[in-house]
């Protein structure tokens, strides 16, 4: 029997990071969503993928067993009945917001996501959208959202709490694994 694992949760709660640990340790392949979701461009993260060309399926359903990291809000509910397990990644907002400034100063520079700089409104525009997830006052992916899909899903779903290290929420998520 197949065991597939989705990882999803807020913008910047580790859901890539979580699903790289799960990965290595089970000994699985990982994908990661915003792979298929965005093209490749320069900076990143600019150009969503045409349906159904971002749906993973195909590269899914040639593995038996695997672990997904990413959102599929919206776009990727023929991939729901592939799922064994889903782990729902829960960071308080301050923690996410901090990672993702983190994130993108590794990525991009500090010069260029500060005041000035060529993506500094690119950037503030990214973490006003992540702390807007838990209100859900606009139309995207949001805590709320998030609830409602995780409570019609036929597998099982672990919350957890993804700000500890990865090593621990990683032996935390495999404990509750089935056999």
């Amino acid at each position: 029997m197949s065991r597939r694992i989705h990882i999803t949760g807020a913008s910047g709660a580790g859901t890539t990071t979580i699903g790289e640990y799960l990965g290595d340790a089970l000994k699985w392949a990982h994908f990661d969503t915003d792979d298929d979701y965005w093209l490749p461009t320069d900076p990143p993260f600019r150009m969503k993928r045409e349906m159904p060309e971002r749906l993973l399926q195909t590269t899914l359903d040639g593995n038996d067993d695997w672990v997904l990291s990413g959102s599929l809000d919206s776009w990727g509910d023929p991939l729901i009945p592939l799922f064994t397990t889903v782990v729902f990644l829960e960071v308080p907002t301050e923690i996410r917001l901090r990672r993702l400034r983190e994130r993108d100063t590794i990525r991009f520079g500090s010069r260029a996501i500060q005041p000035g700089g060529s993506l500094h409104d690119h950037h503030r525009e990214f973490l006003d959208w992540a702390v807007a997830y838990e209100s859900g006052d606009f139309a995207g992916r949001s805590r709320p959202r998030h609830k409602t899909w995780l409570a019609r899903l036929g597998c099982l779903v672990i919350v957890a709490r993804g700000d500890s290290r990865p090593e621990e929420l990683t032996s935390e998520i495999l404990a509750q694994l089935p056999e």
